[in-house]
């Protein structure tokens, strides 16, 4: 390992978008501790504590803890990934999307645009929306905003903006001078943040006698085991055989040869978390608001609770299948298939061979959607059993593992797929990381 390492920073190419990555990531840690004008930090930081499990406290985990910090990149990479997930939507519903996702590098330009321009909308209704919860935040009786009125909010609205397009580029940036994903690698940081300090916490608790030894063994163990088995979800496919028929052009024979699709058993990501922590958070973000409502204030949506768990699965699987089903389409992978000659042998080309991927798809997803649901309600259990609090947690499952894991098992490639093309050895010692190949 440690060789490879070495091997890294040998490539020039490599060890400059390896120390670019880094410098960027750098900047996006920075601004987020940059606080916007006229807000009472102390003040802020009692009023944002009762936020985890909530709507707000994703967003925060998102955003790397500058949403309860109040700070520039409070709103964070999430208006670029809600226009993305727009966009994706509109996709399988509107014609001029569908067309502009088949007219390659030109289409992708134009789709990028659009995400763009739908970035800066979202990001500033959501500014709006969060410079009027500041003005209306208090703790003790006391105003977070030192001098409330037009004037914070609209320079609320002007710095929360921009520092929402300042990462948007800066991912961009990542992307294209940079190794790996610089969207996926800016949210990756902002989660990682967090460990320290719930290390830190996690150790303070031990040397003062209120967490037990064997307890953060146990901990330990599981954390290891919970990362091995969302590895392997998120690596786990099913490889569909396609055989392409030979053609003959002129004195050259083309085709003839057999691959595979490769079919995830958890097509769909971290999105149904993500779809489904936003709908299992509103009744506890509505219970904040709405107090003296009874029904809502009956333990049902509380995390510690199995009627929560059981709720949170079920709308995980159904968001599953949702995701999958946009983002597969067995008809125009079977059109493809036939146009290139390709075929599943057994399987006759066109309807068929789009009825069988469908079939296929359908059974994996309903394995591939339970272990997400279980890996999603893994912080909750350990919550209930060890009683430990939600930052730590956090850490044993839900969208905090699948994303660290996905993120890095991708870095990992591109950083091996360089190593391998100058005749280094790559982070393993036979053939690349399994399950990140490129097809």
């Amino acid at each position: 390992m440690m060789q490879t390492v070495r091997s890294m920073f040998k490539i020039q190419e490599l060890r400059q978008r390896l120390l670019f990555t880094l410098f960027v990531l750098f900047l996006c840690r920075v601004g987020a501790h940059i606080p916007l004008p006229g807000i009472d930090a102390k003040l802020l930081a009692a009023a944002a504590s009762g936020m985890d499990n909530t709507l707000l406290g994703l967003w925060d985990m998102f955003a790397g803890g500058a949403f309860s910090r109040a700070t520039v990149f409070a709103l964070g990479i999430m208006p670029y990934i809600s226009a993305s997930i727009i966009i994706t939507l509109l996709g399988s519903v509107f014609p001029y999307f569908q067309r502009l996702r088949s007219e390659g590098e030109a289409g992708r330009r134009k789709i990028t645009q659009i995400t763009r321009y739908g970035t800066v909308f979202l990001a500033a209704m959501q500014a709006w929306a969060v410079a009027q919860y500041l003005l209306n935040l208090q703790s003790n009786g006391q105003s977070v905003v030192a001098y409330p009125g037009f004037g914070f909010a609209f320079m609320t609205i002007i710095a929360l903006v921009t520092g929402t397009i300042m990462l948007m580029w800066l991912g961009e940036q990542i992307s294209d001078r940079g190794i790996g994903n610089g969207i996926s690698l800016i949210i990756m940081i902002n989660i990682i943040s967090r460990l320290p300090s719930t290390i830190s916490n996690e150790v303070t608790m031990l040397q003062a006698g209120a967490r037990d030894l064997l307890v953060e063994i146990i901990l330990i163990i599981i954390l290891v085991l919970v990362i091995g088995f969302v590895v392997y979800l998120t690596q786990g496919t099913r490889k569909i055989p396609v055989q392409y028929a030979k053609k003959v052009v002129g004195r050259k024979i083309y085709g003839g040869q057999s691959t595979y699709i490769p079919l995830r058993v958890n097509s769909s990501g971290v999105m149904p978390i993500i779809f489904a922590q936003t709908i299992v958070f509103i009744p506890n973000s509505l219970r904040m608001l709405f107090s003296d409502v009874a029904w809502l204030n009956r333990g049902w949506f509380t995390v510690d609770n199995w009627p929560y768990w059981l709720l949170y699965s079920i709308i995980i699987i159904l968001f599953a299948y949702f995701y999958t089903a946009i983002a597969f389409n067995p008809t125009e992978v079977a059109d493809n298939m036939k146009k290139n000659g390709g075929f599943i042998p057994g399987i006759r080309p066109g309807k068929k061979t789009a009825e069988y991927l469908d079939n296929i798809i359908t059974r994996i997803t309903l394995p591939g959607a339970i272990m997400l649901a279980l890996v999603a309600i893994m912080p909750y259990i350990l919550m209930k059993v060890f009683s430990i609090d939600y930052n730590l947690a956090s850490f044993f499952g839900g969208t905090s593992v699948i994303i660290l894991v996905g993120v890095a098992l991708d870095t990992l490639q591109q950083i091996e797929s360089h190593l391998i093309s100058r005749h280094y050895d790559g982070f393993m010692k036979k053939g690349k990381i399994k399950g990140r190949r490129r097809f």
